[in-house]
């Protein structure tokens, strides 16, 4: 069989993505149907959003959490009704709302799809991990970056205009130091740490001599920011020297550079990702927090700066 898809390339991804989406929901069906369960695939979303609530939802309220068509839902609910998994009644406190929860067959139901939910995310996530290994993480970005912005208005967007993580290469070297020695000067009153000094002048030996990594955020043709990702052992990792020009900070490049360190970490099924910092900047452990990191205690194999205040983890 041909197909045609291969020959379109990047044209034909949400075509890919619908054919994946299809195929999955299919799969899915078949485990229901194997284990004797009369659920769809596609009820999912709409009904796991009634299982976890404590109150009913309306339609509305279902639909932004899951951010379908308030159609779509509808025809969902619609279908789970005629299956006596739902009620829907009258909404007291607005006639044009209803509200949605589960029947008493709908909550026992639960109690027989959730270990077979554990058994297809595990399953789900070995097959997603072929793709790569932060594949969820991607394709949050990816829903995310369409919502900001959506492609109608990206089409029109020049190509340098787009914010692009790069690897370390010889000829980005110097902007290392040009970008995180002035900071760190700054923070520490014009005296640099041992570390710091051999760091910021050898990022290659510091780091990638060493099993770790070095990302460049780069936009409009300029490089605007860096982290180094550290290799602590054989399944931990520490990013540092995190640093983005005042000038374009607010773009999301501080969050992207730490996507990609999270990502080069899972590529290496590294288990921890650590950070050390200091409480003078609360807006970016407003972010550390955001992306799952937590306060810890530093783990043996880290080597701890004397300013350091505050250290931080995130498990993978």
């Amino acid at each position: 069989m041909i197909d045609v898809l291969n020959d379109l390339g990047y044209l034909a991804g949400a075509s890919r993505f619908r054919r994946i989406s299809e195929k999955l929901q299919q799969d899915g069906d078949k485990i229901y149907a194997d284990a004797k369960i009369r659920f769809k695939a596609s009820w999912f979303s709409v009904y796991y959003v009634l299982a976890k609530s404590d109150s009913s939802q309306t339609i509305l309220e279902i639909s932004n959490q899951i951010d379908f068509s308030h159609i779509t839902v509808k025809n969902i609910l619609r279908e789970l009704k005629k299956e006596e998994l739902v009620s829907i009644n009258p909404n007291p406190n607005d006639k044009r709302s209803k509200l949605v929860e589960l029947t008493k067959k709908g909550k026992a139901l639960q109690k027989q799809l959730e270990p077979l939910w554990l058994s297809f995310s595990n399953t789900l996530k070995d097959l997603f991990s072929i793709g790569h290994p932060d594949m969820i993480n991607i394709l949050n970005r990816l829903d995310w970056e369409i919502n900001n912005k959506p492609i109608n208005k990206r089409i029109h967007q020049a190509k340098d205009e787009f914010i692009k993580i790069v690897d370390y290469k010889p000829s980005l070297k110097k902007y290392f130091y040009e970008l995180a020695g002035p900071w760190l000067l700054e923070v520490l009153q014009g005296e640099l740490e041992e570390d710091d000094k051999f760091t910021l002048n050898n990022p290659e030996k510091a780091y990638l001599e060493k099993g770790g990594f070095l990302f460049y955020a780069k936009f409009k043709n300029e490089i605007v920011g860096c982290v180094a990702l550290k290799r602590l052992d054989d399944e931990t990792f520490e990013f540092a020297k995190l640093f983005i020009n005042p000038k374009f900070r607010k773009l999301g490049i501080a969050t992207k550079l730490i996507e990609r360190c999270i990502s080069r970490c899972l590529e290496n099924d590294a288990k921890e990702l650590w950070l050390q910092t200091t409480m003078s900047m609360p807006k970016a452990h407003k972010l550390y927090y955001k992306l799952g990191f937590n306060d810890r205690v530093s783990p043996p194999q880290m080597d701890v700066l004397k300013r350091t205040e505050k250290i931080m983890c995130l498990p993978l």
